[in-house]
């Protein structure tokens, strides 16, 4: 029954597909863009969801990921939370402290684009909004990776943030406490501004 069964598969493969080489390059082309994310209570991966669907990709932790997963991307989508907050290094509270720290000094990732999504409480934690998102912006950019999605902060009510630069916020920031009816939209309609902004998604 397997032969059969096995037989009956191949019978509707096309024989493109069974070569060896044609995996590999497919492989090659799925990597070409990447999302990451790390979550203490479950608010980024929500997030990193709706991006998911408007992209295709699939969420990865960053904990789960390898350096050859990172550098063999051209464009990459990272998320994180800010738990630490106040904190002028290890904001997040997550697997990213120890990959922003450890892992990424080590990396040259010049040529790739980078956009970068955070999560944060504008009302309980109005003086430190989405501060990780700064973190990774000035962690990525130098190792050499130009980071795209840029989002006005018009919207927000916040005190202070660490993740404003020449008046913009770095990446898209998402409040799943007091925002979460609006993330859905936030994260299509930063989707398509990051195909704008040239990355391949």
């Amino acid at each position: 029954f397997l032969a059969l069964a096995l037989g009956t598969a191949s019978a509707f493969t096309p024989p493109a597909w069974t070569r060896q080489p044609r995996r590999s390059a497919k492989s090659v082309m799925s990597m070409k863009a990447a999302l990451f994310y790390s979550t203490t209570t479950g608010n980024t991966e929500t997030c990193a969801g709706y991006i998911a669907e408007a992209t295709g990709l699939s969420p990865v932790d960053i904990g789960d990921a390898s350096a050859d997963d990172v550098t063999s991307c051209d464009d990459l989508i990272c998320g994180a939370p800010t738990w630490h907050t106040g904190a002028d290094e290890q904001r997040s509270g997550t697997e990213w402290d120890s990959f922003l720290y450890d892992t990424l000094p080590g990396m040259d990732l010049s040529g790739k684009k980078v956009a970068i999504f955070g999560l944060g409480d504008q009302a309980g934690y109005g003086d430190n909004f989405c501060d990780a998102m700064g973190e990774l912006y000035d962690l990525f950019t130098a190792a050499g990776a130009t980071v795209v999605g840029a989002t006005s902060t018009d919207g927000y009510d916040h005190a202070d943030t660490k993740s404003i630069r020449d008046g913009k916020f770095v990446g898209m920031p998402f409040d799943e406490d007091n925002q979460y009816d609006m993330s859905e939209d936030r994260a299509k309609s930063w989707v398509e501004q990051l195909k704008g902004e040239g990355m391949s998604l």
